[in-house]
């Protein structure tokens, strides 16, 4: 057999952006050019072009004025087939083993059609579950309507979207998830064999020697995006009820951006927003924090998790979506059942700084264990048995 790794051609919707997705896609492209992999990486920009670094070949699609956005820094192009021709070429110079695409986006559906017209194998991972996305932004958008009515049709258009996804999964030779729930439904809605793709984390980066507050505030933090099926709205319900209860000294730091930005910002009493943060600002933002809140329920995996966690930073987490398979329940954090016990947990850290002492070393030393080149080892070892060719292990 073959010890050369597979020529991996990879579609994202998400590259530059800040998401989850986004991250993972750089992290990847990372992975490749330190391993000096053949990696083909088609991702939105600021200009079409195509350009190669050693080992690593990246097309650029400038979305159009069609384009239209489903999230503060990302967008849908639905015209962007007219870039097939271009992207073609470069793909049948390249010469792909595989081709990986990340969901029912503009640039996966492009990569998707590029699979099938060339006949090359196809993996498709799933990250972000845009049926509830989809549901969460249509019950918003027509609150004012009667309520019977507007969940009826959420109802319908979750289906369809999850149908429509089925079709696409369906599609290819092998599929990822992020979490077993997710595995599961896969694997049911598309009969194909369906792996869990873990993420990794940056420990150097993330890391509790980077926290420089010193003062007795109890510091709440948040990052991701500020929108509503992220379930941001509950802070102001958090916050209320630690006021309520006496607990003064508190700070909810919200990092980010997103639709629900303005609300916060008027109604959360003890609020901070310092916008979007990277790199080494938000590291420390991290390690400031002393615990971390995350009260969505439709995440599929949660990266700032395991970045909180590596920062020596607990998390109280809701028990739906992908967060509560990240922690240690009563160890490195909490997954709360409802609402009220989401509350409690975070009063009662508060309350004891013993356990949320241990809580924070456990957090950290969970995190470790964690690093993006075992999690994309293991990704192209799945990758080389798809295409049929072996990875060198002597890199």
């Amino acid at each position: 057999m073959s010890l050369r790794p597979p020529r991996v051609a990879f579609f994202t919707d998400s590259f530059h952006e800040v998401n989850g997705v986004g991250l993972t896609s750089r992290q990847l492209d990372a992975f490749a050019r330190r391993r000096e992999y053949p990696f083909f990486s088609c991702h939105a920009g600021e200009t079409t072009q195509n350009t190669t670094d050693g080992a690593v070949e990246t097309f650029e699609l400038k979305r159009g004025l069609c384009a239209f956005p489903v999230e503060a820094d990302l967008y849908v192009d639905p015209l962007l087939n007219r870039y097939y021709r271009g992207v073609r070429q470069a793909l049948e110079a390249f010469q792909p083993d595989l081709i990986h695409i990340t969901g029912p986006n503009d640039i996966s559906l492009l990569g998707a059609l590029l699979a099938r017209n060339l006949r090359v194998p196809m993996t498709a991972s799933w990250h972000t579950n845009v049926h509830e996305f989809a549901a969460w932004r249509l019950q918003k958008s027509l609150r004012l309507l009667p309520k019977g009515p507007v969940d009826s049709v959420a109802r319908n258009v979750e289906k369809g979207i999850l149908w429509g996804c089925g079709k696409l999964y369906g599609a290819a030779r092998h599929c990822f998830a992020p979490n077993p729930e997710l595995v599961a439904m896969l694997q049911q809605r598309t009969g194909k064999g369906v792996d869990v793709m873990h993420r990794g984390v940056e420990i150097e980066l993330y890391h509790p020697a980077k926290r420089d507050r010193d003062d007795d505030v109890f510091e709440l933090g948040y990052v991701g995006r500020i929108s509503a099926e992220k379930n941001v709205r509950f802070l102001k319900t958090l916050e209320e009820a630690l006021l309520a209860r006496g607990r003064k000294k508190i700070r909810i730091t919200v990092v980010g951006h997103g639709n629900e930005q303005p609300w916060l910002e008027q109604n959360l009493e003890t609020g901070a927003f310092p916008g979007v943060l990277k790199g080494e600002a938000l590291a420390r933002a991290y390690a400031n924090f002393d615990l971390f809140v995350f009260p969505s329920f439709t995440d599929t995996y949660g990266n700032v998790v395991n970045e909180a966690m590596s920062s020596g930073v607990p998390c109280v987490v809701t028990n739906g979506g992908g967060p509560k398979y990240l922690i240690e329940d009563g160890k490195t954090g909490v997954a709360a059942r409802n609402e009220d016990h989401f509350i409690d947990s975070v009063a009662a850290l508060i309350d004891d700084p013993d356990r949320h002492a241990r809580m924070r070393e456990a957090a950290r030393a969970h995190a470790v264990e964690n690093s993006w080149d075992r999690v994309f080892e293991r990704l192209y070892d799945r990758y080389a048995e798809i295409a049929g060719t072996a990875v060198a292990q002597t890199v």
